[in-house]
Parts: structure tokens; sequence; C-alpha cells
């Protein structure tokens, strides 16, 4: 089934140059939307020229706090982020960066969630026990966001299958997915084990760390 999407509307184009710690520089047109469903302040970084590729390269990429501005390890966001930007430069695309921190349930839920995970709990686990969804995230906005810029045709950078799905279901051609590289850490193996258990993420790692208590 297919959901339409109402017209959302670009609100701003602004070139910003971006340089990430490792050195890497380069320039995107950031823009803003007016009309977007969930009435929250997402923006798209078009990266490279989108013209010049069959199938633009799209990720869409969720906030994280602790991640992508303090490096936090244990997520992966951080490094998918600036993985992202360089890929999507090389070949044209955009990046959508959508204001969905700790999977949609918000920075003071992702940070309890932490603190039952300390406890033993893995991520879902812990959003579960907090009364809140495994993942709330919706991409209704996000659809809403390609369509404005013309971007309905596109490859999608993702291990999340759920994100591919939805975009369909709003109407988008997901032409492929392409994955992300696997960025673990000692502190984010039971972060990313748990994202191929609950919600099948396409990443391929070694045994489960067994934590101790």
């Amino acid at each position: 089934m297919t959901t339409s999407t109402a017209a959302a509307t670009v609100r701003t184009r602004v070139r910003i140059p971006l340089s990430f710690a490792d050195g890497y520089q380069v320039t995107a047109e950031v823009v803003t939307f007016n009309g977007l469903a969930d009435g929250a302040e997402h923006v798209a970084l078009v990266l490279g020229d989108p013209a010049t590729a069959a199938a633009p390269l799209v990720r869409l990429h969720s906030e994280c706090l602790t991640g992508d501005v303090f490096g936090s390890a244990r997520c992966d966001c951080g490094p998918q982020l600036r993985e992202a930007v360089e890929r999507i430069a090389t070949t044209g695309g955009v990046l959508l960066y959508l204001r969905q921190e700790g999977r949609g349930i918000g920075l003071y839920n992702k940070l309890d969630a932490y603190a039952l995970q300390d406890a033993g709990l893995d991520t879902y686990e812990a959003n579960l026990a907090l009364g809140l969804p495994e993942d709330a995230r919706d991409y209704t906005a996000a659809a809403e966001m390609l369509t404005a810029l013309g971007t309905t045709d596109l490859d999608l950078l993702t291990n999340n299958p759920d994100k591919a799905r939805q975009l369909r279901n709003l109407g988008i051609t997901v032409t492929r997915t392409v994955p992300t590289g696997v960025h673990t850490t000692p502190s984010n193996l039971r972060y990313l084990h748990a994202k191929i258990q609950h919600t099948h993420h396409t990443i391929t790692l070694g045994p489960a760390p067994v934590l101790v208590g």
C-alpha cells in the first residue's frame, strides 16, 4: 500500500562549509522546509551534484547528540554520519538530518534507556521497559523533504530495512539499498548485535559479547 504525502515546500537554501575532526572538508547546500507533517526542524544537506547520478545516493540520518557531537562510542552514529557525508558528496545526493533523537524517543529518554542498558537490557528492551516503542521513527517527513527536492528515485544508504520499506510505502522509489560500513567499538558491539536481532539490520559481526555484571 502506498501512502501519499502532503506537499512540503523548500523554505531556505544556504551553502555551509563543513569540516570534520579528521580534516575532511566539503561544502553542503543546507535546505530547510515548510509544511512538514511532524512540524520538526529537519534539514537536508545536498552534497555533490545529485543531477549527475542516475539515482542520487540518499541517507536518512537520525540526530544523535551523544554520537554526532560528543563522539560517544556507545553507538555508531557519528562514524556513520562522517562516512555518509563523504560518500554522498562523491557520487552526488542528499543527506537528511532528521530530529529523531534516540530512534524517536528523545534525548532524556535515550539516556534513561542507557541506564537500563548498563543494568543488562539491550537498547530495544530498554525502550520497552520505559513504556516506549522499540523504534518510534516515522519517515513521512523524510519522504516530503525528498519530494520537495525532486529526489523521488534514489539509492538509499542504509543497513536498516525499515527505512526503505517506509519510503516505498510513501511513494519514493528506492532503486537499491547500499550498506554503510560497520563501525565497531568495544562499547557498541551489544548495541550493533541488538540491531541485527530486533530490526534485522544488514550488519555482519562476530559473536555477541557477554555482559559481565
